[in-house]
């Protein structure tokens, strides 16, 4: 026994695991991809599991006709808060049937054919880092999904230094200020954050000691599949994050009050509950999302722990900091995920256009 959850689809009436849904689901926990990858994907392929049989079509024989009118589907049903699906929300969708397909075609599960016709030969644009031309420099064209819906950027959703402020001065708990100021400040995903143990803190001004040669207060983002909470370092690569003053002095008070809590001296895990059945044992993802909604509520604002990632690479471009070390502190594998806080927004916009406008003004006189 690992301890580790499979997703499962199971018949309505026998409960009988979907077996081709079962392997998909064991291969993406034996390939490394995350507990919330796997929740994720395991209900999107229901529905079109379930999409297929109401039609009486057969999912395994399935055209790209049958996508098209699938992704119609998705694209028409609204979602739980009444409004119509995102792009994104769609494209997430169609990845994860697409994955399913072809998993299950190289396990010879379904034909070659059916995963051949999801996808289309398009020529890259731009090669990635790290990219093999092949002999002569030519091939640089790869297989892409052919199905796509468009998608709208937008900015990511973040926070004023004010609103930040509201929330640390609304946390009731040394470790509930901690956990908002290492998300705030360091950028890390949650799943990073509650997978941290007291040995990635390297708080002091020389860490050789450790066998660390990183200079300066940082931490250490380590990848681990054995986290009992289920926490999980998304990029799969350890890094190192640089520390303010503010999350050292926050990180002391916590480790005071955690000392009052039985059982979390023996946890090794820096973020762990701290009242009920389950004190002293590590927070689990809905525990810290609880919190952070909870806390945001007291200040009336809208409040998730991603939100905070977003406010930290947000401030760093706005103040100058080069995209490429953003992307190192936030653990992308690749440039586009960042390129997103590059975007101008709506203030930048107004902001041009009204020195534009000014300055017209000024030669007018």
């Amino acid at each position: 026994m690992t301890g580790e959850i499979t997703w499962l689809l199971v018949d309505e009436e026998t409960y009988a695991p979907h077996p081709e849904a079962r392997e998909f689901s064991l291969y993406l926990r034996g390939a490394g991809r995350s507990p919330q990858t796997q929740r994720a994907y395991i209900p999107r392929i229901g529905r079109f599991l379930n999409w297929c049989t109401e039609r009486g079509a057969d999912w395994k024989a399935v055209r790209l006709g049958d996508m098209s009118l699938f992704k119609f589907h998705v694209e028409r049903t609204t979602t739980r808060y009444g409004r119509p699906p995102t792009g994104k929300t769609v494209n997430a969708t169609l990845t994860a049937v697409c994955e399913f397909l072809r998993f299950c075609a190289v396990q010879g599960r379904v034909a070659h054919e059916v995963a051949a016709r999801l996808s289309e030969p398009r020529f890259l644009a731009h090669a990635p880092a790290g990219f093999d031309p092949g002999e002569g420099g030519q091939h640089l064209m790869v297989k892409a999904r052919a199905l796509k819906a468009p998608e709208i950027e937008r900015a990511p959703q973040t926070l004023t230094s004010a609103q930040t402020d509201q929330l640390l001065d609304a946390a009731r708990t040394a470790r509930d200020r901690l956990l908002l100021t290492v998300l705030v400040e360091a950028g890390l995903r949650i799943g990073e954050a509650l997978g941290l143990r007291r040995e990635d803190m390297h708080l002091l001004p020389d860490s050789t000691h450790l066998g660390c040669r990183t200079g300066g207060a940082h931490l250490h983002v380590r990848p681990r599949q054995d986290n009992v909470n289920g926490a999980r370092a998304k990029a799969g690569r350890p890094r190192t994050v640089p520390l303010t003053p503010e999350v050292v002095h926050r990180y002391r008070d916590h480790l005071a009050e955690r000392e009052h809590v039985a059982g979390s001296a023996d946890c090794d895990y820096v973020f762990v509950n701290l009242v009920g059945v389950h004190a002293g044992s590590p927070l689990s993802y809905s525990n810290a999302k609880q919190v952070v909604e909870r806390i945001g509520r007291r200040c009336g604002l809208t409040a998730r722990p991603h939100m905070m990632r977003h406010t930290a690479a947000t401030r760093w471009i706005r103040n100058g900091v080069a995209p490429d070390v953003v992307q190192t502190l936030l653990g992308h594998a690749s440039s586009a995920s960042t390129a997103v806080y590059v975007h101008a927004q709506d203030e930048d916009l107004r902001a041009a256009v009204t020195a534009v406008d000014s300055l017209g003004s000024e030669r007018l006189r």
